[in-house]
């Protein structure tokens, strides 16, 4: 895999991990949809995203 830019380091920076790669949340991993979220957010928001927990009605 090619190396990112200094340009794109600085724009993917939230994104980024330790050794430079890009990491979503847990959530958003497997998701197919294109709205993914860093895995430094604590507070997930995403209309797509239903637990299986959730309560019903």
């Amino acid at each position: 895999m090619p190396r990112m830019s200094k340009y794109l380091k600085e724009e993917w920076a939230f994104f980024l991990d330790e050794r430079g790669r890009m990491k979503y949340n847990e959530l958003c991993r497997k998701c197919e949809r294109s709205c993914k979220q860093s895995f430094r957010a604590i507070v997930i928001q995403c209309p797509h995203y239903q637990s299986k927990r959730r309560i019903k009605e």
